[in-house]
């Protein structure tokens, strides 16, 4: 199988046709219908996904093959996957967040610091959630460049200048 990415989410059913909230993580949201049949997480189904209107925190959609509200409310929190092939590519300082997640976090000095479990967006700008290492805790960290001023995406390093404290323990 492709590799796939993770591009949206259906939050709930939509009116009573079958129609879906759409949560797009797309940097155009409403290009999320343009990436081709969506699958769900373990490929087993694909949507054709049409927008039919912006909708609050996200876009009213019809996916192929769901006619009812009782089909698109049972979708809830299914998450949509492109083949990467068909998203685009991204300048050098972008990333997708499939391609940050599991990545070792690294200081300045060399010392690991963790792995990324997550990538987090709560308006202001991306966090990093990472796992520390030797414990079963977990950081935000800032995704700046003043606090994350190298990302290696081919040797699976991010080299990281946290925010004093933010991994002490």
């Amino acid at each position: 199988m492709t590799e796939r990415v993770c591009v949206g989410a259906i939050a709930g059913a939509f009116g009573v046709r079958g129609d879906v909230r759409l949560k797009s993580f797309c940097a155009d949201p409403a290009a999320i219908g343009d990436y081709g049949p969506l699958t769900n997480e373990d490929g087993s189904r694909a949507y054709d996904v049409t927008i039919k209107q912006s909708v609050k925190n996200g876009f009213a959609a019809r996916l192929s093959g769901v006619t009812s509200r009782e089909a698109a409310e049972a979708l809830r929190g299914t998450r949509l996957y492109a083949p990467r092939e068909t998203l685009p590519d991204l300048p050098d300082d972008e990333y997708y967040h499939a391609d940050l997640i599991g990545l070792t976090i690294l200081d300045t000095g060399g010392t690991e610091l963790g792995r990324v479990k997550a990538v987090l967006n709560h308006g202001a700008s991306d966090l990093l959630e990472v796992r520390v290492k030797g414990k079963n805790a977990t950081v935000l960290l800032p995704f700046t460049l003043e606090a994350v001023p190298t990302v290696d995406i081919a040797t699976g390093k991010i080299i990281a200048d946290p925010p004093g404290g933010l991994f002490d323990d």
